[in-house]
């Protein structure tokens, strides 16, 4: 048994934390949001997963209120980009000298944040494309395949990656180390600039943004220039693989509301400039055109 904390108990945070929970682990869960804290710690968190509907008893937190003495490894996070170093300053108490620090989190400069936090050997960086949707407060639901890719910051695979590649394999969840774990992240970035910008601005589904013509074409041009400005700057990613993931997307979380979209509907920032924003500056330094990228940049920075 592990004693885990997930920073951020948004959608895939608190998919993570169910499943680490119901898999036997010690986990709690810290979050801003005091009505999902209190409603988790009234009535446990509701869990719809492919198997069925579980009530998973674990505790939740807003950072203020964790005892002095919780000293998670791992501490695994979630937050939006734009929250990570307050999210982290927040519960720098709670972190020892023993403490790994996993972020999964959606784009591009988490790991910059990380170390200054922990020591840059204690950092691991990775992507995840499982999907999840919160349903209310203490209520999340994933219903669909999905992949975890990790690593040490530096590409390590050592004993300790491989405890925390093991602790998520044994929760259920499709978990290998990848020392190309950049190019995961940069293609995860495409997927992403693709389907949450699209999501947000049409207001439609990962289905409904797939089932036209229009919506298909410009993500498949998304994933285009996003993979090109990555190959410009050395990092060799798939971009086959990447589009045949969105299409399997398209296919399989047809009724999946991207982070973006949630966030557009609840009148919350989004995470567009650690994405498709960190795309265009990313493009604009290697002299690469990415019009379409550009494009759905400015109308989600508009709509927020």
């Amino acid at each position: 048994m592990k004693n885990v904390m997930v920073l951020g108990a948004g959608a895939m945070g608190s998919l993570f934390g169910a499943r680490l929970a119901l898999a036997g682990n010690d986990v709690v869960l810290v979050d801003v949001w005091r009505e999902y804290v209190e409603a988790i710690n009234r009535a446990g968190l509701r869990f719809d997963a492919v198997d069925g509907t579980h009530t998973v008893p674990l505790r939740a937190a807003q950072a203020a209120d964790l005892p002095d003495d919780v000293r998670p490894d791992p501490l695994i996070v979630f937050t939006k980009t734009l929250h990570t170093e307050g999210a982290l300053a927040s519960v720098r108490r709670c972190i020892g000298p023993e403490t790994w620090l996993l972020t999964l989190q959606n784009g591009l400069g988490n790991t910059d944040v990380a170390a200054q936090f922990v020591p840059p050997e204690r950092v691991m960086v990775g992507v995840t494309n499982y999907p999840s949707d919160l349903r209310g407060p203490g209520s999340v639901a994933s219903h669909g395949s999905g992949y975890v890719r990790i690593a040490g910051l530096g590409g390590d695979d050592g004993a300790p990656q491989q405890a925390i590649a093991a602790l998520l394999r044994d929760a259920g969840f499709d978990c290998v180390l990848d020392r190309g774990v950049e190019r995961a992240i940069w293609e995860k970035v495409a997927f992403n600039a693709a389907l949450n910008s699209l999501a947000a601005v049409t207001r439609l589904t990962v289905g409904g943004v797939g089932s036209t013509p229009a919506g298909h074409n410009l993500a498949r041009r998304i994933v285009g220039e996003v993979c090109a400005v990555a190959r410009v700057r050395g990092i060799a990613v798939d971009e086959a693989a990447t589009w045949a993931s969105v299409e399997r997307a398209f296919a399989e979380h047809g009724n999946h509301q991207p982070a973006m979209l949630q966030d557009v509907l609840a009148g919350r920032k989004t995470e567009i400039e650690s994405i498709n924003g960190a795309v265009v500056r990313a493009a604009s330094e290697a002299g690469v055109a990415v019009p379409v990228t550009e494009t759905l940049c400015q109308l989600v920075r508009m709509i927020q």
